[in-house]
C-alpha cells in the first residue's frame, strides 16, 4: 500500500488539517488548547512543531503537549524525528532552530522527509500546467522528484534533467509500463554529482546551454526578494543559470519555508521568475512580497486572485 493521503477528506473525524494551521499552532487559532489534535497524523504535527520553533526562536515540550492534546512522550519522539533530519536541535526541556551556515547543503534524503504534504500539493498543482508534447526541464530536489512522479503519464514529453533522482523516476515508470507509445524521451546531462543528486560543472553546463526548453521547473534552496533564488553550490548555481537562460518560461516550486532562506550563491532574480507553484503555508507578508516581483503566483489547493491567463508552454 502507498502512503495515506492527508488531505480533509481522508483524516479522521475529528482531525485537524495541517494546511490550516501552518505558521501558528491550532491552538492558538481558536483561543484554547484542543484535545482534538491529538488526532493530528505524524508528518503534520511535526510540520506544526517546526513551524512554531521556527517562528518562535524555540518551543518547550510542556507546552507543545499542552497546545497538541498528546503525551509527552509522543512530542519527544517528533522532536527526535526532526533532530535526527538536521532541521532543529534538541535543548534541555525544548528545541531550537538549527542555525545552518549559507554553505550547508542537506543531502537528498535528509530533505526528502520534510514538508510531504506541501510537496504533494505543490507537485499536483504544478504538473496541472504541462500540456502533452512539451519539452521541459526540471532541476534537482525533493519538490521536482515528486512532481516528476506527476508527469509520467503526461504523452510525448521531453524532459531534460540535471537530477539522477528525476532521470529515475521515468526510467523506471518505462520499464514497469514497456515501450508505451507517448512515454517520455529523457535526456540526463552529464556532471559531477552534489549532495543532492544533482549533476553540475562544466559538463552539465555545455549540454544544456546547446538546448532550448518550453518550460523549466526549478528547485531552490532559498528564495527572498532581496537575494533571489539561491543555493549553497557554487557549481550548482552556475549550472542552474544555464536551466534559466535556456527556458522559455521559468516555474519555481517551492515550498513556505523556502522563503527568507539565503544559500550562498544566488543564480536568479526574481524579475526572472515567470511563476512561483507554492504551499498555502506561505505568509500573507510573503504574498505580497512576491507578487510585486513576480508575473503569477499559484497556492497549491487555493483559487487564484490574479489576472494572469493560464500558464501554457506555447505561449510566449
Amino acid at each position: 500500500m502507498g502512503r495515506p493521503r492527508t488531505g480533509a477528506r481522508d483524516m479522521p473525524p475529528g482531525a485537524v488539517d495541517a494546511r490550516e494551521c501552518v505558521g501558528r499552532l491550532c491552538g492558538e487559532r481558536t483561543g484554547a488548547y484542543v484535545s482534538e489534535n491529538q488526532n493530528l497524523l505524524a508528518e503534520q504535527r511535526r510540520t506544526l512543531i517546526l513551524d512554531e520553533v521556527r517562528r518562535r526562536g524555540g518551543v518547550r515540550v510542556n507546552e507543545l503537549t499542552r497546545r497538541l492534546g498528546v503525551s509527552d512522550m509522543t512530542v519527544r519522539r517528533d522532536l527526535d524525528a526532526l533532530a535526527r533530519q538536521g532541521v532543529l536541535e534538541k535543548v534541555h526541556g525544548g528545541a531550537v532552530p538549527v542555525v545552518e551556515a549559507s554553505t550547508h547543503e542537506p543531502g537528498f534524503e535528509a530533505k526528502s522527509g520534510l514538508e510531504l504534504t506541501a510537496k504533494e500539493d505543490i507537485a499536483r498543482t504544478a504538473a496541472e500546467l504541462v500540456p502533452p508534447g512539451a519539452a521541459i526541464a526540471l532541476s534537482g530536489g525533493t519538490t521536482t522528484f515528486a512532481l516528476a512522479h506527476r508527469l509520467t503519464d503526461v504523452p510525448d514529453l521531453t524532459v531534460v534533467t540535471n537530477s539522477v533522482r528525476v532521470a529515475d523516476v521515468f526510467h523506471a515508470a518505462q520499464r514497469s509500463s514497456g515501450s508505451r507509445q507517448g512515454a517520455a524521451t529523457v535526456v540526463l546531462t552529464g556532471g559531477v554529482r552534489t549532495p543532492s543528486d544533482s549533476l553540475v560543472g562544466p559538463v552539465a553546463d555545455q549540454a544544456i546551454a546547446a538546448l532550448h526548453f518550453d518550460l523549466l521547473f526549478l528547485g531552490v534552496h532559498g528564495i527572498s526578494a532581496e537575494a533571489g533564488l539561491s543555493t549553497p553550490n557554487l557549481a550548482e548555481a552556475e549550472t542552474n543559470r544555464r536551466l534559466v537562460q535556456s527556458a522559455r518560461r521559468v516555474i519555481v516550486v517551492a515550498d513556505h519555508t523556502k522563503w527568507g532562506t539565503v544559500g550562498l550563491s544566488s543564480f536568479a532574480s526574481l524579475e526572472q521568475v515567470d511563476t512561483l507553484v507554492t504551499d498555502s503555508g506561505l505568509s500573507a507578508e510573503a504574498r505580497a512580497e512576491v507578487s510585486e516581483h513576480l508575473r503569477r503566483l499559484v497556492v497549491a489547493g487555493e483559487s487564484e486572485h490574479s489576472g494572469d491567463e493560464p500558464a501554457q508552454a506555447a505561449e510566449a
